[in-house]
């Protein structure tokens, strides 16, 4: 089986490297928040995103993790995700909570998208995400 990986530069405005990441089988646009700052910036402000895009938040190493919404006006899901790609668990957050969303397992990868998304895809917690799709340096 070939797999082409498509790395391009997004077309947002502060220029962040987007990636085509297979979740199952469904292929989302990804931007990449690899940064201390692109991860506390994630999609703050972001008033749209696209269907199949989202961002993916990569850490150094696993670990329990808390996201919320402040300054964020969209319905997001997010999935946290165990360092060989699995996907541990989903949860639904509200556009500017400050409602920690906590993981209940150590995760090396959170995967944000539209609310619901995952859902109607049939996405759930046991499926996997593409790695081999990230630069070498992300996926160590």
């Amino acid at each position: 089986m070939l797999l082409v990986v498509l790395f391009t530069v997004s077309a947002c405005a502060d220029d962040q490297e987007t990636v085509i990441l297979r979740v199952g089988e469904h292929p989302f646009r990804v931007e990449l928040a690899v940064t201390d700052e692109e991860r506390q910036r994630g999609l703050m402000f972001r008033r749209e995103l696209e269907p199949d895009a989202g961002m993916l938040f990569v850490f150094e190493e696993s670990a329990l993790r808390t996201f919320w919404m402040k300054d964020t006006p969209l319905s997001l899901s997010i999935a946290y995700i165990d360092a060989r790609g699995r996907i541990l668990e989903i949860h639904d957050m509200e556009p500017h909570s400050l409602t920690p969303v906590r993981s209940r397992y150590p995760a090396r990868y959170a995967l944000e998208v539209n609310q619901g998304r995952f859902r109607e895809l049939g996405i759930r917690p046991g499926d996997r995400i593409d790695l081999d799709a990230l630069p070498r340096a992300l996926r160590r």
